[in-house]
């Protein structure tokens, strides 16, 4: 018996558990040969249920997830720091965002609503020549999408407003996020943001800015190496040329601690990121910049000062499983198994803290 999708999620979760052919054949304890394995794999066979059950509780995956009718792809799958990035990390990465997405996507369609669609800004992508091209980029997607010249509060919302998916997952510390886009059959593609949780809030919003970048602009200067377009953008999406200098004035030798602090904070960003800002827009020279690393922000490149509170989490799908828990429509270990969670804990949380 043929089954293609159980042998590609088999694949992805043996290569996001780093386990080779051979090495997943040692942890079901040579139930089956790894040739077998690869059969499984190419969907020319399928497990008997015991091997099943065996080979998904060593890859630490639900046999339902192996088992899964649906039929998701994960296409223009594009990693930051790939020269980083080792291949095993990528397949890593890879089966996690599709495991994740699969489990979204299943309980939209439980409860009958749509993924948000995609409100890709009128003119987007944006032609790109120089990098004041990139701030012009990020100033018309804000009037795109009636932002105004404020600081946004979060990011992720933002984002999942708009019609984006967006992933905070473990990641290996080489990868800073990823874009891509989840392919159905009958379906309009799905665009996803991942970014991972080993990096602070700050470095988070960062990135989710960054990847934006790359989904609505396009480099046509080939002098332009498109990171730091992206760069560029997200610096200006999150901290607006005008409201910043606002803040902050026109011309400026120096900065004290408090002031920086209080302004990151205002903007949702890191402190060094501020401060390379203020260079690019000429608030101080690249002299001043150098002395203010140099002297009260010599540690910022490894830890932020002051750093905002974790309120950057996607909280949608959450939502979602427990209204159709609350509705019937799936049960307590479904629940449980959705959100990657104990039943007593999802339990704790339908019931609340009680009297």
């Amino acid at each position: 018996m043929k089954n293609p999708v159980f042998g590609e999620r088999l694949k992805l979760a043996r290569k996001r558990a780093g386990l080779s052919l051979r090495g997943l054949a040692e942890a079901i304890n040579h139930a089956v040969t790894p040739q077998a394995i690869g059969r499984y794999e190419r969907g020319e066979m399928l497990p008997g249920s015991e091997v099943a059950i065996r080979l998904a509780k060593a890859l630490e995956v639900p046999l339902s997830y192996l088992f899964s009718p649906s039929d998701i792809r994960l296409e223009g799958l594009e990693f930051r720091k790939t020269a980083r990035t080792s291949a095993k990390d990528r397949a890593r990465v890879e089966a996690a965002v599709l495991d994740h997405l699969d489990r979204y996507l299943q309980i939209e369609e439980l409860l009958g609503v749509a993924s948000h669609e995609w409100d890709r800004p009128e003119g987007a992508p944006y032609r790109i020549q120089s990098l004041e091209d990139a701030e012009k980029a990020a100033e018309q997607l804000r009037r795109d999408w009636n932002l105004g010249g404020n600081p946004i509060p979060n990011m992720t919302e933002l984002l999942e407003e708009h019609g984006i998916k967006v992933l905070k997952l473990d990641f290996p510390l080489t990868v800073d996020g990823l874009t891509c886009r989840v392919s159905r059959p009958d379906y309009e593609d799905v665009p996803v943001i991942v970014s991972s949780n080993a990096k602070s809030v700050e470095r988070q919003r960062f990135t989710l800015a960054h990847e934006l970048g790359h989904m609505v602009v396009q480099v046509k200067n080939k002098k332009l190496d498109e990171e730091k377009v992206c760069h560029r953008f997200a610096s200006a999406f999150l901290m607006p040329r005008e409201d910043l200098l606002f803040e902050v004035g026109q011309r400026r030798h120096n900065f004290g601690y408090a002031e920086i602090i209080q302004i990151k904070h205002m903007f949702g960003v890191s402190a060094a990121a501020l401060m390379v800002r203020l260079k690019d827009l000429e608030v101080i020279t690249e002299a001043t910049l150098s002395r203010i690393f140099r002297g009260i922000g010599r540690g910022w490149r490894k830890s932020e000062p002051m750093p905002l509170p974790d309120n950057e989490q996607p909280r949608r799908f959450e939502r979602l499983v427990f209204r159709a828990l609350a509705e019937d429509i799936i049960s307590l270990p479904k629940a449980a198994e959705l959100l990657g969670q104990s039943t007593a804990e999802i339990s704790r949380a339908m019931d609340g803290p009680g009297e």
